[in-house]
């Protein structure tokens, strides 16, 4: 059997119940050796539910267990930042949950930290790892839909009514664009291979939700007269799509983040003015194949696909669109 990268987590968070901890069990060269909480007891809950060998009282001991080599942090965003430089500074490599940290200076500091220290920094932005993403821009590169002309995309859903949730406290790094935005963005400078030049967005402040962006719609430019229009949301009816507009056809992708793990193929819809045909791509867990590309890195040094810089670039991109909401204004980014 191939070594396997010791893993810990920090927080028993519904994602790293539901998603994370059972990705990285499924795959092949990863184990989850312990889980911390700041409850004892919700650590030994969880541990005994999932099979976790350790589980500690505080996040602070499971970092100075010098049996992790890497560790998950799906704690709330403003936590992020503080728990990645402690985990650096221990020698942890770091997997840290989107948004990396509360706007683009914090994510490099943190990321410079783990530079310092000699370890990998990536951001669990676990969609981009799925093969059908690479697909897509694989037609694009083609010419088959012709120059790309705009991108729209759209994550929406309506949890509102759960007023004690951490995405809806402003001082905790709560919003839409922090917790859906980040994806359709993601996604359109993935698929551009180009960075944003402004943004211009309107959103729903909430005083039921402690003043956080519950709906943002918005438009980011690109070169070449290239557009996203997206729109983000915790107060809406759910959808998750992208499509991409060229000059000759169209690229439509359905249920495009959050259900590549369901048993029915993800989808691949080309139109061109001649025929429209779907591909399927591989069933693929997205968490699996993220936690198997994580331990590649640390324990081979395969390069990450999606670099720290990365990170920083996508937090630039959120910094100025919330920017944008704030004031009403048009924000460069160059």
């Amino acid at each position: 059997m191939n070594k396997q990268l010791q893993w810990g987590v920090l927080g028993t968070s519904t994602i790293a119940k539901n998603a994370v901890i059972p990705a990285i069990q499924q795959s092949e060269r990863g184990e989850v050796l312990a889980i911390a909480s700041r409850s004892k007891e919700k650590a030994e809950a969880l541990a005994e539910e999932l099979d976790i060998a350790r589980c500690y009282g505080s996040y602070e001991e499971l970092i100075a267990d010098p049996d992790i080599e890497a560790v998950y942090i799906p704690l709330p965003n403003h936590m992020h930042k503080e728990w990645t430089i402690k985990a650096a500074q221990a020698g942890k490599h770091v997997l840290c949950e989107k948004p990396a940290a509360l706007n683009a200076d914090e994510s490099a500091e943190m990321i410079q930290v783990c530079k310092d220290h000699g370890v990998l920094f990536a951001e669990a932005i676990m969609y981009r790892y799925h093969p059908k993403h690479r697909r897509v821009q694989e037609i694009i590169a083609s010419g088959e839909i012709g120059a790309v002309r705009a991108i729209h995309g759209n994550f929406t859903c309506n949890t509102a009514d759960d007023k004690d949730n951490v995405r809806f406290k402003r001082e905790m790094g709560g919003g839409s664009l922090f917790d859906l935005g980040v994806y359709p963005i993601s996604a359109a400078r993935m698929y551009l291979g180009q960075e944003p030049e402004a943004v211009t967005v309107h959103a729903l402040f909430s005083d039921e939700h402690d003043g956080v962006d519950m709906m943002a719609s918005g438009l980011v430019e690109f070169p070449e007269s290239v557009a996203l229009t997206f729109d983000c949301g915790m107060w809406a009816s759910g959808r998750a799509e992208m499509e991409i507009l060229g000059t000759d056809g169209r690229i439509e992708l359905p249920k495009v983040f959050g259900w590549e793990n369901s048993d029915i193929p993800p989808q691949i819809i080309v139109h061109t003015d001649s025929v429209s045909r779907e591909e399927r791509v591989s069933v693929s867990n997205s968490y699996v194949l993220q936690a198997e590309t994580f331990a590649a890195a640390v324990l081979d040094g395969t390069p990450l696909p999606f670099t720290p810089d990365n990170t920083i670039a996508n937090m630039r991109v959120i910094d100025a669109c919330l920017q944008s909401a704030r004031t009403r204004q048009r924000v460069s980014l160059i």
